[in-house]
């Protein structure tokens, strides 16, 4: 009986170590993947995402659902994906706010909530300029007159964005900094709610992605004054840049990209990018771009890390540049 018992045992284990074998080598994906977008619907990564999860639905031939877990800038969804298992199963689309966050935790003596070699790029998808919008029933007809009101009421004109260090806040403190000005700073849970505030009458200006703001630009509702672009908007072509007015250091982009966590298995990071490949030129999400009016900028794996990486140092020197920031 005891032979019996041991050989049974046996058995049981021979079983185990084949079932585990065939679940390392299952094929991937084998199992719906989740797209994590750190921010509310209605923003310029929601709207990404939905479209290119869909077109790369097409390609793996298996579910891609976007989830929105939002929270202090992006910072809870992003350090979610950080610290999800590294199966190529939980992704994240993040805006260029992932290299913001870390710089500002070290700012204020925080332990980070995620460092960015804690992701693997997987690739970029978009790089929108900003725009500067206000309300379309303020007095500012020009970058020129928001900047002397500006200068003299400090800290009583007021922008919303889509959190402290977010990239709605960056873009505004880098033209605060270049102008020589100080508005008062209304933080959000993400750009949806940002657009709202501004919608709403809450607040008086916004800088936004031109997706989220040209249908309301096209309705009178809100007046675009200037752009953080190194070239003007195509959608918007009176519009100057902050460049063009003598502000250089005000340039920046909101650009949407794939992640995943870092130690994803190489042939599944590989898989991955193969889809958003694919996705990208899809008629369907081509059309949803088009409709958004956000100009597609693919880069994947070596080109996409060098680009990160750049950014990234770049915001970080924005980030010291302006230093610690307080809402009012």
């Amino acid at each position: 009986m005891r032979s019996a018992g041991r050989l049974g045992l046996a058995a049981l284990t021979a079983l185990a170590v084949l079932s585990t074998g065939a679940r390392a080598q299952e094929p991937y994906p084998a199992r719906p993947i989740t797209l994590v977008v750190p921010f509310p619907p209605g923003g310029v990564a929601d709207l990404t995402a939905r479209p290119v999860a869909a077109a790369m639905e097409k390609v793996l031939k298996s579910p891609v659902g976007v989830v929105n877990k939002t929270g202090a800038a992006g910072a809870v969804g992003m350090q979610f994906v950080a610290t999800s298992k590294p199966d190529g199963y939980t992704l994240l689309l993040a805006l260029s706010s992932i290299s913001i966050i870390p710089e500002a935790d070290k700012l204020f003596g925080r332990p980070p909530a995620f460092t960015v070699d804690q992701f693997a790029p997987i690739a970029l998808i978009s790089a929108d300029p900003t725009i500067l919008v206000v309300s379309a029933d303020k007095p500012w007809r020009t970058a020129k007159d928001f900047i002397e009101d500006a200068t003299r009421r400090p800290g009583q004109i007021a922008f919303s964005s889509s959190g402290v260090y977010g990239t709605l806040h960056m873009a505004m403190e880098l033209f605060s900094h270049a102008a020589g000005i100080r508005l008062r700073h209304v933080p959000y849970a993400g750009a949806g709610p940002a657009l709202t505030a501004i919608l709403g009458g809450h607040v008086d200006a916004l800088a936004s992605g031109p997706a989220v703001v040209l249908p309301h630009i096209k309705s009178g509702k809100l007046r675009p004054l200037a752009g953080w672009g190194a070239a003007r908007v195509a959608a918007l072509p009176d519009v100057p840049t902050f460049k063009e007015l003598g502000y250089p250091g005000a340039e920046f982009y909101i650009w949407a990209g794939l992640f995943a966590p870092r130690d994803t298995p190489p042939p599944a990071l590989a898989t991955l990018r193969a889809s958003v490949s694919a996705a990208v030129g899809d008629p369907d999400f081509r059309a949803a771009m088009d409709k958004l009016e956000t100009p597609v900028a693919f880069k994947q794996g070596e080109e996409f890390r060098k680009f990160f990486e750049a950014d990234a140092k770049r915001l970080a020197e924005g980030v010291r540049q302006v230093g610690r920031v307080q809402t009012q």
